[in-house]
């Protein structure tokens, strides 16, 4: 190929790269980080995906919600606002749909607090939920019988409560991300160890008290949950489970998924954070979309978020520490 022509060609790469990047608006945040937040300042994002609510925590400062995709904000008083989010999802809410109910997990500050995202009172767990990374809880039961959580730079330690959060035991190390199903069942998946070079997935029916084998995957994000369905990031590609962790399917391949799938208004679109931008799926995963590049401040780690507003059809993306950005996508 003549030098002419590879200059053509890397100068149409690069423009179409920077289109790309260029999609990404950044959302002012000056009223809600006003007053001096505390280290790492914008560090969580969750969508509602009913009402397009967008719900923003702030380190120190608490969380606050826009009716108007980031124009206004809103403080919500009543949700204790010590302490600071961080690892993508540990700010979660209902996903079955049922209700408003949220828990919001801190890995500095404070221990995991639940309440509701439409109001009344809020509470906190034991104290040994503090400086966890994330926390998975029975959505079905409002008195939260069965938690799993993961304590931050402990070497994977899990600790279980069975009593709504009053009290917490801790279960073991090497452990990674998790889903409880009911009071009594779960799947964790094992983190990658010295001794442990090929990680998978266990499961338990009696609360925590014994795991046992039941997939050959090792996860890289937390799991995500859509109409009865369990769906998870693996080495493997992204896979799922409709009997609660018994067995999995592959659904289709996803290089280097780092978190996800974040659903659109129908499960056949799908949104996936990987280290080389956000996938798109209009199949139900079984093609993706060339990856869309990040805003150049975000970089992909642990610590970036991915959400998707389908009431709005916008997306968003922000790392701890960065400004929010959204994108339109235009309906597929």
């Amino acid at each position: 190929m003549h030098a002419t022509n590879l200059l053509t060609c890397s100068a149409v790469l690069w423009l179409s790269a920077a289109a790309a990047a260029a999609d990404w608006q950044a959302i002012p945040l000056d009223q809600i980080t006003k007053d001096k937040p505390g280290y790492g300042g914008l560090s969580g994002i969750l969508v509602d995906h009913a009402t397009g609510d967008l719900y923003a925590c702030i380190s120190d400062l608490g969380l606050f919600r826009s009716k108007d995709q980031g124009k206004t904000w809103e403080h919500m008083n009543q949700v204790p606002p010590k302490g600071r989010t961080e690892q993508a999802g540990c700010l979660q809410l209902d996903p079955t749909g049922k209700t408003k109910r949220m828990v919001l997990a801190r890995v500095y500050g404070a221990p995991v607090a639940v309440g509701d995202a439409s109001g009344g009172d809020w509470r906190m767990f034991n104290d040994k939920s503090s400086h966890i990374d994330w926390c998975a809880v029975d959505w079905a039961d409002p008195d939260y019988p069965f938690v799993l959580a993961l304590k931050h730079e402990s070497g994977g330690t899990l600790i279980v409560s069975r009593d709504g959060g009053k009290t917490f035991d801790e279960v073991g190390k090497g452990y990674g991300p998790a889903w409880v199903f009911d009071k009594e069942t779960a799947v964790v998946a094992e983190a990658k160890t010295k001794d442990r070079p090929k990680p998978g997935l266990v499961r338990t029916t009696d609360g925590g008290k014994t795991f046992s084998p039941c997939g050959d995957y090792t996860a890289t994000a937390l799991p995500k949950w859509r109409d009865g369905v369990l769906y998870w990031l693996t080495d493997a590609g992204l896979v799922r489970t409709t009997d609660a962790g018994k067995t999995w399917e592959k659904v289709g391949d996803v290089k280097d998924g780092r978190y996800g799938p974040i659903f659109g208004e129908e499960t056949k679109r799908l949104f996936v954070l990987t280290g080389a931008g956000v996938v798109e799926s209009t199949d139900g995963g079984a093609t993706w979309s060339k990856p869309i590049l990040l805003p150049k401040e975000v970089q992909v780690t642990q610590l970036t978020w991915l959400d998707y507003d389908p009431a709005n059809d916008l997306l968003y993306i922000m790392k701890m520490g960065s400004d929010l950005y959204r994108m339109e996508r235009g309906r597929k």
